[in-house]
């Protein structure tokens, strides 16, 4: 009887493990480094506002970049929980409280674009600007 509860007592502290950190796959590396190569980030920002999100790219489930035209790049890091988001038929979803935009603190859910269903939420870690410096 002790052994099995010291398998459960064994269990439940690794669950509670600080989970790995996020590390992007090559592939995630490859394509911000694309996005962002000739541009310089600048001081992170605590909201990127509405009209600055249109051209919104998924690069994965943690990164989402939105362009403003070809001198800037807005990159979004997500927390855990968005990981769907990079693959197909998945859209991000966020609700806009007052006029401020998406804001650092934010919760964004990660919907099924074929059962209509939330599959994931996720926090908005941080917005940081990239520019291509002035000529």
């Amino acid at each position: 009887m002790r052994r099995i509860a010291m398998v459960g007592l064994t269990a439940a502290v690794a669950s509670c493990a600080a989970p790995a950190p996020y590390q992007p796959s090559p592939r995630t590396q490859q394509q911000l480094n694309l996005l962002l190569t000739g541009k310089v980030a600048g001081k992170p920002m605590s909201c990127l506002p509405s009209y600055n999100a249109n051209d919104m790219q998924v690069i994965d489930g943690r990164n989402v970049a939105f362009k403003l035209g070809s001198r800037t790049v807005y990159l979004m890091h997500l927390s855990a929980g968005c990981d769907l988001l990079g693959n197909g038929g998945y859209a991000l979803v966020t609700k806009q409280f007052g006029g401020l935009g998406l804001c650092q603190g934010d919760i964004a859910r990660v919907f099924d674009t074929t059962s209509r269903f939330t599959v994931g939420s996720c926090g908005i870690e941080s917005i940081t600007p990239y520019t291509t410096p002035g000529r």
